[in-house]
């Protein structure tokens, strides 16, 4: 990690703008109901919130696309909303729509969650999790095909648009375009992402995925290698949690980065910081090291912030240029 020159990482950052990625995953409204809490309730042994505000923003695949829009780059969203309130407020949200599909026949996602005194009381999700029907899989393999775009992210929350059936379209495409292809796993659709250049599992998937703890160091390094041996693909970063992060790439040792979170207020959709900051990094000429220790500095950030939230370039390259201050003072 000393060879790392984090004021290099810092000017790669400016080199995100404007870098068209597509975003194929499952899209869904993140709301947020904030209040307080003062009393337990009488009817059961639960707190009563009382509401003080509430806010939506873009979640699961649609937060991969808001994280990559902060960084300056333009995300072409794909995916499947409902004919309802929440689906045409995503459509709403999304900064090129036309990637969005309607399906009459489900639900969109929708996560609420009840946050008091700055921690998540409470998760209440809707949604339907079957296939998405054969007429949406060919809207969505013709947009694929006819867009312009030198990245893709498949993020995977499995709620029924990664099949098996349109995987196995998609990633020829993708490879015939030579693509930076990017993938944020579940661990039921493992083996069908391939070919791809990186996936980003964190501990606890890849430990369903090896059916073994992925915690210490030589657990984790095991790991590594065997998904790697099973997976094809180019990279792998695995992503620990409060460990920070271990990166793998083919025929070369594997390189554990510790994380540089300062505080940590809310974990949600920091793995969807992670994989954007990656892609954009790898778009940008990084080597995957540098694209991982830029993805482990903006998931720093946004671990500090309550609720959904984005790095900002700004923010990233402040925490940049910190880090090579405090490297070359140390």
């Amino acid at each position: 990690m000393n060879n790392i020159n984090f004021r290099k990482l810092a000017a790669t950052v400016k080199k995100f703008r404007g870098q068209r990625v597509l975003v194929l995953g499952d899209l869904m409204m993140d709301k947020y109901i904030w209040g307080s809490v003062s009393r337990i309730s009488p009817e059961a042994p639960v707190p009563v919130v009382e509401v003080q505000r509430d806010s939506s923003c873009l979640g699961g695949a649609g937060n991969v696309g808001y994280n990559l829009e902060a960084l300056g780059a333009v995300p072409l969203l794909v995916g499947v909303v409902g004919r309802d309130d929440p689906g045409r407020w995503i459509r709403k949200k999304a900064p090129v729509r036309q990637g969005i599909f309607t399906d009459a026949k489900r639900p969109t996602t929708v996560k609420t969650r009840i946050i008091a005194h700055h921690q998540q009381v409470v998760r209440v999700d809707l949604e339907k999790k079957r296939p998405i029907s054969p007429a949406v899989e060919e809207s969505i393999i013709e947009y694929i095909e006819k867009e312009n775009y030198r990245g893709m992210i498949i993020s995977d929350y499995s709620k029924g648009l990664l099949t098996e059936s349109l995987l196995r379209r998609v990633l020829p495409i993708a490879e015939k375009k030579n693509l930076t292809v990017c993938v944020d796993p579940k661990v039921e659709n493992f083996l069908l992402f391939a070919p791809v250049t990186l996936i980003t599992p964190n501990h606890l998937e890849a430990a369903n995925i090896v059916h073994h703890e992925c915690r210490t160091d030589d657990q984790v390094e095991r790991a590594g290698e065997e998904i790697l041996s099973r997976a094809r693909s180019r990279y792998l970063i695995l992503k620990r949690g409060e460990q920070g992060m271990s990166v793998f790439e083919r025929g070369k040792k594997p390189v554990h980065i510790p994380t540089i979170a300062r505080e940590v207020f809310d974990v949600t959709g920091a793995g969807d910081t992670v994989i954007a900051t990656a892609a954009l990094a790898l778009l940008a000429g990084s080597t995957i090291l540098e694209a991982a220790c830029l993805a482990n500095v903006a998931a720093g950030i946004v671990v500090g912030k309550i609720g959904t939230a984005t790095a900002t370039p700004e923010e990233l390259i402040a925490s940049l240029n910190r880090e090579a201050g405090r490297r070359a003072s140390g």
